[in-house]
């Protein structure tokens, strides 16, 4: 399985059955390249963001899930595979209007992935239960207006997944004015970051850590 980050919160995960693209942004509207290969399959948290849900840019003709809506029709659906679901909401301190969205998750060749979507708040209980077992995390990092750092810092001492891969956080040419990579990694021993020259990673379930890593990509939209 290759996990490519493409940008923002936008990954291509690919196996050998199933093509999947998260969270694809409006390239003008983000100010990032185009995502430039097909998918089988594109899940976003909700259908109503321009930086989380622009699947008609997405190559191909891709099945689209909108995870919110998921989490509210029984909190799982099968599309090649199954895609499990749970309601979030944009931050409550610093929106105006927040909206409704939902973190998802999903197994690819033995190995789960989950994706905090565009949550804002402290998770609950049940949010925290939901990632549990998840062995790679895609984590918003770059802080307000989403998850605060210190309560991400809190839900990855719950979670624990093996293998922590940040998105949402500050690259060039992105059109947000978020935090940079190192206000997340710089809470965290040198030891456990490991942050990679490519966009991509291949993960076997046998290659994956006993304790959690940190894993940070390069963005593909930022290399064409």
């Amino acid at each position: 399985m290759v996990i490519q980050w493409q940008g923002h919160a936008c990954f291509r995960v690919s196996g050998d059955s199933v093509r999947i693209v998260t969270d694809p942004y409006t390239p003008e509207v983000a100010g990032l390249s185009p995502i430039g290969e097909d998918a089988d399959n594109v899940v976003m948290p909700s259908d109503d963001d321009s930086f989380h849900s622009d699947a008609g840019d997405v190559p191909g003709s891709p099945l689209v899930l909108n995870a919110l809506e998921i989490a509210r029709h029984g909190g799982s659906r099968e599309a090649m595979i199954r895609f499990d679901a749970i309601e979030t909401r944009e931050s409550l301190i610093h929106k105006k209007d927040p909206g409704d969205n939902a973190m998802y998750s999903f197994t690819l060749e033995g190995i789960r992935i989950g994706h905090m979507g565009d949550v804002g708040n402290p998770l609950t209980a049940e949010q925290l239960d939901f990632l549990r077992g998840v062995d790679v995390l895609l984590a918003l990092t770059g802080g307000p207006v989403t998850i605060e750092l210190s309560d991400l810092d809190s839900a990855l001492r719950a979670v624990q997944p093996k293998i922590v891969i940040p998105m949402h956080y500050q690259i060039p040419n992105l059109k947000l004015k978020i935090l940079p990579l190192e206000a997340f990694t710089s809470r965290y021993p040198e030891e456990i970051v490991d942050i990679r020259p490519s966009s991509e990673i291949e993960l076997t379930p046998r290659e994956l850590p006993q304790q959690m890593r940190i894993v940070a990509l390069q963005p593909a939209a930022n290399e064409r």
